[in-house]
């Protein structure tokens, strides 16, 4: 597993501009939305909230119940500390040292490295896309999960490529339903869920936030043939 998830890269990109750097507030018109160049190349995070960070707590929000008992969180616990109600336990699950919120350092694709069967719920946002060898990362989920447990997973399907994540271990995989189905059938009972429509697609490609947006109801109708971000709710197989 990558050690600079895509979600640890905002997160960290967020702490460093919070208070640094004025948002940018160049205007958003049809002419903007059909130039080559994008109005941000950071997900727009330096104009207000990425569109994909809409679906992934949109996505969370709406399964928080499932957020409970032992819970573990790749990358950090800011998902765990916003929606989990009453945990019994908080983990953070990191590849490489250095995380000084990690609590276990191990590699999802080696799952030799993992506890077996100790977590309720795992947490796992927008890193499938920065792993190679998917299939190894969700038998990690498998092992780190107790029987009837649930992985709550976000991936990229419409997105331009994580500069910071290709330069450093790469950026290999945009997913559909139909891959993450077969991807998850072996271990899991999972339901997909699709997040995107043609408008919220192109406003995402070009670094467009959810505040520049005239109204964020843009982003809740659903077109299967555009299919911006997508969530799994898996639970692992007994």
């Amino acid at each position: 597993m990558p050690r600079g998830e895509t979600m640890m890269r905002l997160r960290q990109l967020a702490k460093a501009t919070r208070g640094a750097v004025t948002r940018r507030l160049v205007p958003i018109d049809a002419a903007t939305l059909t130039r080559p160049v994008p109005v941000s190349r950071c997900f727009a995070m330096d104009r207000g909230t990425p569109i994909d960070r809409y679906y992934i707590e949109k996505f969370l929000s709406h399964h928080a119940s499932l957020i409970a008992g032992d819970v573990m969180e790749v990358g950090g616990a800011e998902y765990i500390r916003k929606f989990a109600r009453h945990p019994r336990s908080v983990a953070v699950l990191h590849a490489t040292p250095g995380n000084p919120q990690a609590t276990l350092v191990a590699d999802l694709t080696a799952p030799d490295t993992l506890p077996a069967a100790g977590i309720d719920c795992l947490i796992c946002t927008q890193t499938l896309n920065v792993i190679f060898d998917v299939g190894r990362a969700i038998e990690g989920m498998a092992k780190l999960l107790r029987p009837g447990g649930v992985a709550l997973v976000t991936v990229a399907g419409i997105s331009q490529i994580s500069r910071y994540d290709m330069s450093r271990w790469g950026d290999y995989w945009r997913f559909t339903d139909a891959a993450l189905r077969r991807l998850f059938a072996a271990q899991f009972d999972a339901h997909i869920e699709i997040y995107g429509n043609v408008a919220a697609a192109v406003a995402f490609l070009q670094g467009v936030s959810v505040e520049d947006l005239p109204a964020r109801a843009i982003l809740d109708e659903t077109d299967p043939d555009y299919q911006l971000n997508l969530g799994v709710v898996a639970r692992r197989l007994p």
